[in-house]
């Protein structure tokens, strides 16, 4: 739906300067996703490190004309045929227009908060709810302060039913998100510790999350759940409630019996004085909870049961995530199949283009018919043609008959296929080299046939990578430091094994001041795959010098050996004033200038123009340890004085930065100007060495399960003695695949459906053995060698060394796969 740019000015209560027309149909708070300038409203929002307001002139030479401020740009004057907004707070502007534009739908609102279950909840919904009804939802996980007014504005003349999620990490959040959601119908998933650093308690988290249902008709929540039903208690509401039960009879929902199978869950309930049941292919208590939400959302708008039934045995599970993977000739891919409406089509194309836009590549888009948009094909169609190519998009691949009769909207090299196998047939998708390819497809066009046919084979054991998690690391530690303070990502050792071009794009994207990496390899190799970002060479060699000069690689200085070298070999390629970082010993003893050589080295560097002082640093030793907190800050006081040194011999400003990760959250006082965050960006606090939010999860998959009697040997050397007749599973990994020998023999586990199952016998190099005697499990099923619920951290303590070790030692042929919520 418009609205024109005096509607907007009205709603908002904003001061006008620009008398130019406008109709807007799109908003826009992240410059980067730009998509159709003439129709979009940018709000110019200002964070604790960042401020919209510099994106302004981009956006303006990129054709934006409609801008939300709270200051007047520099130069405004000259952007005549704008309209800027002027608004004491944009993002509250942003949350005022949503809410307005929210009323004007008198349609069903499904409000979803919780710990957990949120999104799996609202796609399981969409499925259920769909065939009957257009349905308008949160795209993937866009349930912020930011997020929230995004999706609602996303609601049409052809919605007859919205679905939200909510999510808050402080109190008073949901007070601001509850009148743009306007929920009718509210569900609480459950509550659980995620963001509960900012509460109090988990009560005081409970309570604010339902804050979001206090004008909601009816709220749906687990009435076993003692916690959220006291609280709901507690909030006095005149709502309905459908508060489903196991175990309380007289509940309006209950559950009779959950009868689990090898295929799935066969859940029998009482509702309203009817007997029925359903059936979900699912066995896992989080589904089973999660279809128990729905159920009670489906009665109460009346779906007739036999109908719920027919479509729950048919629920997919949520691909909750945008998967990058290698794929076969030179490709890349991007899987996005697990559902296909307009909204997330722009998310995974604004993916693509981030990933792809400073190679020389090509960008396939693989898109299946959009089923139940609400709107004719002939509107559609033209909207999905003019994203595409506002996206940049080089070749689309259409599947379906819908979008194949829409064919000549499209510009591009294009091809068209009635259905999958036609395509699958065609021997198309084996033409495709050195492409970034984007696959999003309504289910029932099964895409996944099509992902598998594209996807480079090489190893069935996997490190998966959540970005959403690599994210939240950053902007845990980043709440830690003043707004003027910057910050280093460390990305070295393949980002701690990680995989450094997705990370370094990631953190990039997040806008992080400085890359570091180790050697001049790892930064070109970041170069040529198109990462921009300043890059700091912690260990410099003098033969790559070159390499450091042609890529625009800062190397780290530590000896005046080192320093005469490369002015000799800046002078010789012609290079003036090349950045270095200046590194100083102050206790580690490892590398570094002498605090008493800062006199000599200033006057050195007064005396060339090859190079110039970016910034001056030191290693902390013991920042993560109590014990060694005095020498900490002995160290802090030595760096401070030797800087302040080099910093007098300069009229330009030198950054200064000493702490890492434990000093970023131990000690507050050292920011200085900026710090380095290494293990603490990939899920580890290093002074506690507990996890934060884990980003690397190793897995591989059951080959062969054998019934071996007692008393006989598994492995080599027969070291794996069985005192019971047992099931004995074969797994592979190995040593060559970074799987300690040392975990054998019994001395660590892996988790096979949740449960421990110790390794068995010496670990091989490519294959190990595991007990699954007592694990109900199969051929096939995935052991999860560390991740979310088995941390890194338990292996590292039992090798008696630290979790960078374990990170690091993945080795290359293990597959990375790379995803984002």
């Amino acid at each position: 739906m418009s609205s024109t740019i005096e509607e907007i000015t009205s709603i908002l209560g904003a001061q006008r300067i620009g008398t130019t027309s406008s109709t807007i149909d799109w908003i826009l708070t992240d410059s980067r996703s730009l998509c159709f300038p003439e129709e979009t409203l940018f709000f110019a929002l200002k964070t604790k490190r960042n401020d919209g307001h510099k994106y302004i002139p981009d956006l303006y030479q990129k054709g934006v004309r409609n801008f939300v401020v709270n200051e007047i740009p520099e130069a405004a004057s000259s952007y005549t045929d704008a309209n800027f907004l002027i608004v004491p707070n944009p993002l509250k502007s942003l949350q005022r227009l949503a809410s307005r534009h929210r009323e004007q739908f008198q349609v069903p609102v499904i409000g979803i908060t919780g710990s957990n279950g949120k999104t799996v909840v609202k796609e399981w919904l969409y499925q259920i709810l769909s065939p009957d009804r257009t349905i308008t939802r949160s795209p993937r996980s866009y349930n912020s302060q930011i997020g929230v007014p995004l999706s609602v504005w996303l609601m049409n003349e052809h919605t007859e039913l919205g679905i939200f999620e909510a999510g808050i990490s402080e109190m008073g959040e949901m007070e601001a998100l509850r009148p743009i959601i306007q929920p009718t119908i509210g569900i609480l998933t459950n509550i659980g510790g995620a963001h509960q650093e900012n509460f109090s308690s988990v009560q005081d988290k409970c309570m604010e999350k339902l804050q979001l249902f206090k004008d909601c008709d009816v709220i749906v929540y687990n009435g076993d759940n003692e916690l959220i039903t006291s609280c709901v208690t507690k909030s006095l509401f005149t709502a309905r409630e459908i508060a489903w039960s196991t175990k309380d009879s007289e509940r309006p929902l209950f559950i009779e019996k959950i009868l689990k199978d090898d295929t799935g869950t066969t859940i029998k309930y009482r509702y309203l004085g009817f007997f029925k049941e359903y059936r979900i292919p699912f066995i896992d208590d989080a589904s089973i909870e999660n279809s128990l939400n729905c159920l009670a959302v489906a009665l109460y708008l009346m779906v007739p049961p036999e109908t719920i039934a027919e479509r729950m045995l048919h629920l997919e599970p949520i691909a909750m995530r945008l998967e990058v993977k290698e794929g076969k000739n030179g490709c890349t891919l991007i899987n996005d199949s697990y559902n296909s409406d307009f909204a997330s089509l722009d998310i995974a194309l604004d993916f693509m283009m981030r990933r792809s836009e400073d190679k020389n590549r090509k960008r396939t888009l693989i898109l299946s018919d959009m089923l139940e948009s609400g709107q004719t094909s002939k509107l559609l169609y033209r909207q999905v043609a003019d994203l595409v190519h506002s996206r940049k998009v080089d070749h689309i691949i259409g599947v379906g008959e819908e979008i194949s009769a829409a064919a000549n909207r499209f510009e591009i090299q294009k091809d068209f296929f009635t259905n999958t196998s036609e395509l699958l047939n065609s021997g198309l998708l084996n033409q495709l080299h050195n492409e970034d390819i984007l696959i999003k497809g309504a289910r029932v066009f099964h895409f996944d046939d099509i992902t598998d046919a594209l996807e480079l084979k090489v190893h069935e054991t996997i490190l998966e990578i959540n970005l959403n998690a690599l994210v939240d690391n950053l902007n845990y530690y980043r709440n830690k430091l003043k707004p003027e303070t910057k910050i280093v990502c460390m990305v070295k050792a393949s980002a701690y094994g990680a995989g450094s071009f997705e990370i370094a794009k990631t953190l990039e994207d997040q806008r992080v001041d400085y890359l570091a990496v180790a050697v001049a390899d790892e930064g070109a190799d970041l170069r040529k795959a198109g990462i921009n970002s300043s890059i700091i060479i912690m260990n410099p060699e003098i033969t790559a010098f070159k390499t450091m000069f042609d890529y625009r690689l800062e190397p780290e200085v530590y000896s005046f050996h080192l320093l005469e070298e490369l002015i000799k070999a800046a002078e010789r390629e012609g290079v003036s004033n090349f950045p270095i970082h200046i590194k100083i010993d102050t206790g580690m003893h490892r590398l570094g200038f002498a605090p008493s050589e800062i006199p000599q080295l200033v006057q050195r560097l007064q005396k060339q123009s090859a190079v110039i002082p970016r910034s001056v640093f030191s290693h902390l030793v013991g920042s993560d340890a109590e014990r060694f907190d005095a020498f900490t800050r002995h160290q802090i006081e030595t760096f401070e004085a030797a800087s302040t040194t080099l910093q007098e011999g300069f009229k330009h400003k030198i950054i200064r930065h000493i702490c890492n990760t434990a000093g970023i959250e131990r000690y507050p006082g050292a920011q200085f100007d900026m710090v380095r965050l290494g293990i603490g960006l990939y899920g580890i606090d290093p002074f506690t060495n507990k996890m934060l939010h884990n980003v690397t999860t190793l897995k591989t998959t059951i080959l062969q399960i054998h019934e071996v009697p007692a008393n006989e040997t598994v492995g080599y050397s027969r070291k794996g003695v069985l005192t019971r007749d047992s099931r004995i599973a074969a797994i592979p990994i190995g040593y060559a695949d970074g799987l300690n020998r040392h975990l054998g023999n019994g001395h660590a586990y892996c988790q096979v459906n949740g449960q421990k199952a110790p390794y068995v016998g010496n670990i091989c190099m490519d294959v190990c053995m595991i007990d699954v005697t007592d694990i109900d499990c199969k051929e096939g099923d995935k052991a999860i060698i560390f991740g979310d619920d088995l941390p890194v951290t338990v292996l590292s303590d039992i090798l008696e060394t630290i979790p960078y070790e374990i990170l690091t030692s993945v080795s290359n042929r293990v597959k990375r796969v790379y995803y984002q919520d």
